[in-house]
C-alpha cells in the first residue's frame, strides 16, 4: 500500500505539472494573439513545447494496463464513455456560451455542435483524443498486435508530421504514440521514478543536462519566438522532435517523484488530482478575465498572462468546491448513473488520483 500510495502521489504530481503547463501555453498563447506581444511565459512555453502535451498523453496511458483486459463494456464504460461524456458535456457548454449567447449566433452554434462530433473542439481536442486512442489500444490488444511493432509504426506516424485536413486524424497521427508509449514503458518509468526519489542528487544532474540539452535545440538555429505559436529549432525536426518529447516526459516523471519529497509543493499533487475539473473548466473564465483585464489597462504580457493563468486555474477549483458545498451541478465533473454503460459498476469520480 505504502507503495501504491507513493506512485499515485508522484503521478497526480506529474498531472500538476501536466496541467499547469497547458493553461500556461493557452494563456500566453491567447494574450500572444489579443496583445501581439511577447512575455517571459511565451519564453518557459517555448521551452516545453516539444514535450507539453506529449507528456500529458503518455501519463493518461500510465496505468492502462490495469484495464486493459477488462471486457469491452468494461474498458469503454471507464475509458472511452468517460471521456466522451465529459467533452460531450463541456462542448456543449462552451459553444452555447461562446457562440449561442456572446455572439448571438444560434445557427452557427448549431454548426458548431454538429461539427463537434466528427472534429474534436477546441481545447477539448484532448479529452475526445482519450477516448480515441483508448479504444484504439484497446482494439490492438485485443488483435494480439506485438507491443513494440504498434510502437514503432506509431512512431512513424508521428515523425511524418501528417497533414490530411482532418483534425482528428491528424492530432490522432501525431499523439498516439505517446499515449502507447505510457501504456508500454510504464513499468520503466515507475522504476525511474522510484530511484529519483532514492538518488535526488544524480537525479538533479541528469536534470540539469537534459535542461540544457533540450534548451539548445529548442532555441537553436530556425528558432522563432511568436507570439501564439513558437517555431521549434532543431527540436522540431523529426525524430528529434518524439525523441525530446519522450525524454522531457521521463524527465517531467523525475521532477514529479522529487517535488513528492517537499510537503510544501502538496498543492501541486492536489491540483494534479482534479487535472480534469481544471481542463474542462478553464478556458472560459480565462476569455472573460483575458478581456476584463485588457479593457482595465493590464497590456504587459508578462503580468497579463500570469493573471489570467491564475485567474483559470483558480476559478474551475472554485466551482468544483461549490459544487461539493452546495450539492448542485455535480454533473459537471462526475459522471451521473445514467451516462454509464448498462451493466458496468460505478467506479470512483473523476477527480480521484490518477487510473
Amino acid at each position: 500500500m505504502v507503495a501504491m500510495n507513493r506512485r499515485l502521489e508522484w503521478v497526480d504530481m506529474a498531472k500538476g505539472l501536466s496541467i499547469f503547463l497547458v493553461v500556461m501555453m493557452y494563456a500566453a498563447s491567447s494574450v500572444g494573439e489579443d496583445t501581439g506581444g511577447v512575455g517571459v511565459l511565451h519564453w518557459a512555453i517555448a521551452f516545453a513545447t516539444p514535450f507539453r502535451m506529449p507528456e500529458f498523453f503518455l501519463i493518461s496511458g500510465l496505468f492502462l494496463s490495469q484495464v486493459i483486459d477488462r471486457p469491452w463494456r468494461a474498458f469503454a464504460d471507464r475509458r472511452v464513455v468517460h471521456y466522451l461524456y465529459f467533452y460531450v458535456l463541456w462542448a456543449l457548454i462552451h459553444i452555447i456560451f461562446k457562440v449561442g449567447l456572446l455572439a448571438a449566433d444560434p445557427g452557427g452554434a448549431v454548426e458548431q455542435i454538429g461539427l463537434a462530433v466528427i472534429q474534436p473542439y477546441g481545447v477539448l481536442w484532448f479529452i475526445y483524443m482519450l477516448a480515441v486512442v483508448g479504444a484504439v489500444t484497446k482494439l490492438l490488444h485485443g488483435l494480439n498486435a506485438p507491443r513494440w511493432a504498434v510502437f514503432g509504426v506509431a512512431a512513424v506516424l508521428q515523425m511524418l508530421s501528417i497533414h490530411t485536413g482532418s483534425y482528428l486524424i491528424d492530432q490522432f497521427a501525431h499523439y498516439f504514440v505517446f499515449f502507447y508509449a505510457g501504456y508500454v514503458l510504464a513499468p520503466a518509468l515507475f522504476r525511474l521514478a522510484d530511484w529519483a526519489a532514492g538518488h535526488a542528487a544524480l537525479a538533479l544532474l541528469g536534470l540539469a543536462v537534459w535542461a540544457i540539452l533540450n534548451a539548445a535545440l529548442v532555441f537553436s538555429p530556425g528558432f522563432a519566438m511568436h507570439p501564439i505559436h513558437p517555431v521549434m529549432g532543431y527540436a522540431g525536426l523529426p525524430g528529434v522532435h518524439l525523441l525530446l518529447a519522450l525524454i522531457g516526459t521521463a524527465a517531467l516523471c523525475v521532477i514529479a517523484a522529487l517535488l513528492t519529497r517537499l510537503p510544501f509543493m502538496n498543492w501541486l499533487r492536489w491540483m494534479g488530482s482534479k487535472s480534469l475539473v481544471i481542463y474542462v473548466a478553464f478556458v472560459l473564465p480565462m476569455g472573460i478575465s483575458r478581456t476584463l483585464l485588457i479593457k482595465l489597462g493590464v497590456d504587459e504580457p508578462t503580468v497579463l498572462s500570469l493573471a489570467i493563468m491564475a485567474i483559470s486555474i483558480v476559478s474551475p477549483l472554485i466551482l468544483y468546491w461549490l459544487v461539493l458545498r452546495t450539492g448542485l451541478g455535480g454533473f459537471l465533473f462526475e459522471r451521473p448513473a445514467w451516462a454509464h454503460l448498462p451493466g458496468t459498476t460505478r467506479r470512483r469520480p473523476v477527480t480521484a488520483p490518477a487510473e
